[in-house]
């Protein structure tokens, strides 16, 4: 019989020669040993309103050496009752005795939670089962029914820390890739994952993780992966190929991330012979904050453009909502603040002051070739221009204006979602139609030598490309630049776009700041600085080296390896990488 060892562990991280089999059984950290405190396990039951109506049973357990005056770290566990059981494959409570009382991790309460089930109305109906719906989806919908359901009932009754690097995930199988899932949206929350026999098949687009980690800014977390050769092959995909996949992903962005290799199937066998020396591993250092990985893939775009030594500055807070940045030739920042009737400016020197009052619900800002900052005012139905001292003229009436880019020569392209159209307005405020059609239109962007217009779909996962004729016309349309999405909507709820001096297009979505090479792929994913969406973006301030996004409330800024393009100035981009 075979006992996987911590040194095993750590060198685990090739696959086992094919065809032998091995045994694997629990050692001493799985079973009760004298003169170790026990702790209690306490037994709930939840109805949730986030996954409505549903019930479950979840568990507390809560370590002999808890303190109700000291914080204590939390782990929690999907598929709770099998993890709860001191006869079965994991014995969680017997090895979190161990491990803490011989100070191999901190002192944590664990929280193990049962799927969701919505009971039928009699007996001759069938319940509703929501394992998969919410461990199989890849949204935010199961990490905010942890933050805002579970997590603070429990902490009605124990002292819980709140830091994310005192906070672990673990499940199997379907409940793996929930674990991921969960510290993947909110690194804010939980940074320490443990995946066995994770799912990252296509039940409900898992697979699609593997490109996701290599595109998108590394994340604070540490992952560690265990799988069996003889894991499932069916109509999903294949388990074990699916895990080689997020191992290499993972590694190649630079994760702190182990991958431990076994002969077995679709079960817990190796995966609980393996449990006390992988919490070891996930909890070694402690408390050791996790931070984000410093080195990643040299092909990687998101360390070609961003700065692994920056990350994003709140510049201001405690807006209504914080929308339309744009961007001077001076390094100024400008930004609407529409429920308050005003438009702010962000100093060079990164000071937020009052522009302008009495801005009629201001939504998008964008500088003409005149230098002077153009504005939608919703509340007023008209396209209005500021001159430097805040002199306002008006510019267009009658007109629903979501989004606004101006060409050097004078052409106003606007959106107004409600039609699904884009119009050409001239320097006498004559408005035609250039397109109209299945699109919802949302922002607009000019590319950097001016010659391209990109329409964003907000309903959709497609962002529009169009040649500027001559005349301002549109012509040659094509649904260009493809966006990766969330799991919750067809719709990536596109915001803003900036562009770069490269001809990359950024575009804030539900993801992140999506950036696009000039194919039209997405090549990297830049982390929101804030939970919430995106509203605006754009690269500006000082040396055009800034980039600005709002989200909600706040406006943040972080410098990176890139140049945005002046206003209204056209720049011709290199050939792209075909």
């Amino acid at each position: 019989m075979k006992t996987l060892g911590l040194a095993l562990l750590l060198a685990a991280t090739q696959p086992v020669a094919a065809g032998i089999a091995q045994e694997y059984a629990l050692g001493p950290g799985s079973q009760r040993q004298a003169n170790v405190p026990r702790g209690t396990v306490t037994h709930y039951t939840w109805t949730s309103k986030i996954f409505s109506g549903t019930v479950r049973d979840f568990w507390v357990y809560l370590p002999a050496q808890y303190k109700p005056e000291r914080p204590a770290c939390v782990m929690v566990f999907q598929d709770g009752a099998g993890y709860i059981k001191e006869d079965g494959d994991s014995r969680v409570p017997i090895v979190l005795d161990n491990l803490i009382d011989k100070r191999e991790m901190p002192v944590t309460v664990g929280i193990f939670i049962n799927p969701g089930v919505l009971p039928s109305l009699s007996d001759s109906q069938q319940a509703r089962f929501d394992r998969s719906f919410e461990y199989d989806s890849l949204g935010d919908r199961y990490a905010r029914f942890l933050l805002e359901e579970i997590i603070p009932e429990v902490a009605q009754h124990y002292n819980l820390s709140n830091d994310p690097n005192d906070r672990a995930i673990a499940g199997a199988s379907s409940g793996g890739i929930c674990a991921f899932t969960v510290a993947w949206n909110r690194p804010d929350s939980f940074r320490r994952v443990l995946s066995f026999i994770g799912s990252f098949t296509d039940l409900r687009g898992g697979d699609v993780y593997p490109a996701l980690i290599r595109k998108t800014e590394p994340k604070p977390l540490r992952v560690l992966l265990q799988d069996g050769t003889k894991d499932l092959n069916l109509y999903a995909g294949n388990w074990y190929l699916a895990n080689q996949a997020m191992a290499s992903a993972l590694e190649y962005a630079g994760y702190d991330v182990k991958f431990v290799v076994g002969t077995e199937g679709h079960n817990m066998k190796h995966g609980g012979a393996i449990l006390p020396d992988a919490l070891r591993w996930l909890w070694r250092d402690y408390p050791k904050p996790i931070t984000k990985p410093k080195t990643s893939g040299d092909r990687q775009f998101t360390t070609l453009i961003l700065d692994s030594d920056r990350d994003w500055d709140l510049v201001g807070q405690g807006y209504k909502s914080a929308a339309g940045l744009a961007g001077d030739r001076d390094g100024n920042v400008f930004f609407s603040d529409g429920p308050n009737d005003r438009i702010n400016k962000i100093g060079a020197d990164g000071r937020v002051t009052p522009f302008k009052e009495n801005t009629g619900r201001t939504t998008s800002l964008t500088f003409g070739p005149d230098g002077r900052l153009f504005a939608c005012q919703s509340g007023r139905r008209r396209i209005v221009a500021y001159a430097p001292d805040g002199t306002e003229s008006t510019i267009a009436d009658s007109v629903e204006c979501n989004s606004l880019a101006i060409t050097p020569r004078g052409d106003i392209y606007l959106t107004d979602p409600s039609a699904r159209r884009v119009y050409d307005m001239d320097h006498a405020g004559g408005k035609r139609v250039v397109y109209e059609g299945a699109i919802l239109p949302g922002g607009v962007q000019l590319s950097p030598d001016q010659s391209l217009l990109a329409v964003t779909d907000t309903a959709g996962k497609w962002v529009w490309s169009f040649q500027i004729e001559a005349d301002g016309s549109l012509e040659n349309g094509q649904a260009f630049y493809r966006l990766e999405r969330t799991d919750e909507s067809s719709a990536t709820r596109a915001g803003g776009m900036t562009v770069d001096s490269q001809g990359f297009l950024y575009v804030a979505t539900e993801l992140g700041i999506q950036v696009c090479d000039q194919p039209g792929r997405v090549v990297a994913i830049i982390n929101s600085p804030a939970p919430g969406p995106l509203s605006s973006i754009v690269l500006a301030g000082p040396d055009l080296e800034w980039l600005f996004a709002s989200t909600g409330d706040k406006v943040f800024r972080r410098r990176i390896r890139r140049k945005g393009v002046p206003p209204a100035f056209p720049v011709k981009p290199p050939n792209p990488q075909l």
